[in-house]
C-alpha cells in the first residue's frame, strides 16, 4: 500500500480526511457525527514505523489528531471516534503506536467522545480484540512527554468501559446500567440450544482471524 497516499489519489484524497468536520459540527449541533476509523488516513495502521517516528518528533498523527482536535478547536461536543479495525491493526503491528492512537483519543477528544468498533464482520471473532484493549496502557513516558492526564487504566475501568458500550448507548439514547441490570439470560431461545449442540460435539470457541493468506514471492500482492 503507498505511504504517498496523496500522490496516489491526487484529487479525491481530501475527501478522507476531517478538514471540514468541524464548521459541519458546528453548523448541525443535534446532530452527532461518529467518524469511523478515528479518521486514521488509510494504511497507517498497517505501516505504523514510519507514523509513530513522525508522533515521537511532533505528537501528530496524520488526521486522525485533526480529529481529535476538533471538539476543543471548535467548540463541540457532537463529534466521536469510532475505533473500527484500526485498533486491531496497530495493536498486532505496533502496540505503542496503538497506545498513542488511543491516547491521543482519549486525552484530546475526552474518553467520553471515543467508541469500539472491530470490523469483525469482515475479520471473525473480536474477543481477542476485546481481550487486548482490556490489557493495553498508555506507556508512562508517553504520557509524560505528550502532557496527558488520562491513562487507559484497569480492563473494567471507567474509560475502557465508556469506549466499549457506555458511550455508544447514550448515542442511541440507552441507558446503560438499566439495561445491565434487567437483562436476563437467554439460556432457552434457539441461538442457546445450537450452542448446546455445538458444545456437545466438542466444538469450542475460536478467536480465528479469517481472510486472504498471500505466497511469499508474488509481485501481485507486495504493498
Amino acid at each position: 500500500m503507498p505511504l504517498d497516499y496523496e500522490k496516489a489519489f491526487a484529487g479525491t484524497w481530501e475527501s478522507a480526511t476531517v478538514n471540514d468536520l468541524g464548521q459541519a459540527a458546528k453548523d448541525w449541533p443535534g446532530m452527532n457525527f461518529v467518524i469511523y476509523h478515528s479518521a486514521l488516513r488509510p494504511w497507517l495502521a498497517e505501516k505504523p514505523d514510519v507514523e509513530m517516528a513522525q508522533f515521537e518528533k511532533d505528537g501528530y498523527i496524520q488526521w486522525s489528531t485533526d480529529l481529535a482536535r476538533i471538539p476543543e478547536k471548535f467548540g463541540v461536543n457532537n463529534v466521536y471516534a469510532e475505533l473500527g479495525s484500526v485498533f486491531a491493526s496497530t495493536a498486532v503491528t505496533n502496540p505503542r503506536f496503538c497506545a498513542a492512537f488511543l491516547g491521543q483519543l482519549v486525552n484530546e477528544m475526552g474518553p467520553d467522545r471515543v467508541v469500539w468498533g472491530t470490523d469483525s464482520v469482515w475479520y471473525g471473532s473480536p474477543q481477542w480484540q476485546i481481550e487486548a484493549m482490556r490489557r493495553i496502557e498508555i506507556p508512562e513516558d508517553m504520557m509524560k512527554k505528550q502532557g496527558w492526564k488520562i491513562p487507559l487504566g484497569d480492563g473494567q475501568g471507567s474509560v475502557k468501559n465508556k469506549i466499549f458500550g457506555e458511550n455508544s448507548a447514550k448515542l442511541y439514547n440507552l441507558d446503560a446500567q438499566k439495561i445491565a441490570a434487567d437483562a436476563k439470560a437467554f439460556d432457552h431461545d434457539k441461538i442457546a440450544q445450537m450452542k448446546a449442540e455445538y458444545h456437545a460435539m466438542g466444538g469450542d470457541r475460536s478467536n480465528a482471524a479469517y481472510g486472504y493468506i498471500a505466497k511469499e514471492g508474488r509481485d501481485d500482492v507486495k504493498s
